[in-house]
């Protein structure tokens, strides 16, 4: 199964493309789409649309896994967000791929096996579960890495809930 992960963002978006063989975990490519911070935000959302759609064409993933949005202070900050996050969606929804969504707590336990943990011991466990020479930088692509492989852990338990809902 291929899983692309996504960290949301308008600056910066991080994504990571893993496989997963029964319980292997092998990196495909990772890295970030970014824009420039003077544009207009609708062209900015363009430009994330457009790189989302070339990432789906050419990776093809079999599914997606985004973190869900989540803060606490800056609203205008998190509303713009929001944007990127739903022209994200939106193109997973156009290539017709499911998406699933984690929060940052999830994401942590299931990458250190600690909702508590730091940034730097998230990015140091994608390192050493990918056997990565170094971290991915920025950190936007290391965090994107570290939800595809919360969707690798998770996804059997997904798949049988949804089984139950039905």
């Amino acid at each position: 199964m291929r899983i692309l992960g996504i960290d949301p963002g308008i600056a910066i978006v991080g994504f990571g493309i893993i496989e997963k063989q029964g319980s292997q975990l092998r990196p495909v490519q990772y890295g970030s789409i970014q824009t420039e911070a003077g544009l207009p935000v609708p062209l900015r959302l363009k430009q994330i649309f457009e790189a989302m759609q070339n990432l789906l064409a050419t990776y093809q993933p079999d599914e997606i896994s985004v973190e869900k949005l989540f803060f606490t202070k800056n609203v205008t900050n998190g509303i713009t967000v929001g944007q990127a996050r739903g022209v994200i969606l939106l193109a997973a929804e156009l290539a017709g791929l499911p998406v699933y969504e984690y929060t940052p707590m999830q994401v942590k336990q299931a990458v250190t096996g600690y909702g508590g943990a730091q940034k730097k011991q998230i990015q140091e466990m994608v390192r050493i579960l990918l056997k990565l020479k170094d971290t991915p930088k920025p950190d936007d692509v290391a965090d994107a890495i570290g939800i595809a492989i919360t969707h690798a852990q998770f996804s059997n338990y997904v798949r049988l809930s949804e089984g139950a809902k039905k």
